[in-house]
């Protein structure tokens, strides 16, 4: 199997969710992967933004429905 390298852009930063050890910061951004359409991206990134940690990434219609089901949740609270 042939290592296929990564090919990412990140569109947009849109803020940090936290900060862990070494500086480097859980992060929610806009990515587009290997020249695709950008998705909303949330993972640890390093301070140069060069290297990341194992994240996930939603579509908008994914990143719409993760919206509401958090606002529903602390609206009960």
């Amino acid at each position: 199997m042939e290592d296929r390298e990564i090919k990412f852009v990140l569109v947009e930063r849109l803020g940090a969710l936290g900060e862990a050890s070494r500086g480097w910061a859980t992060e929610l951004n806009l990515v587009s992967w290997n020249e695709r359409p950008p998705k909303f991206d949330i993972r640890p990134w390093d301070p140069s933004h060069e290297r990341m940690g194992k994240g996930v990434t939603l579509s908008e219609e994914e990143a719409r429905k993760l919206s509401e089901l958090l606002a529903a949740r602390f609206a009960a609270s």
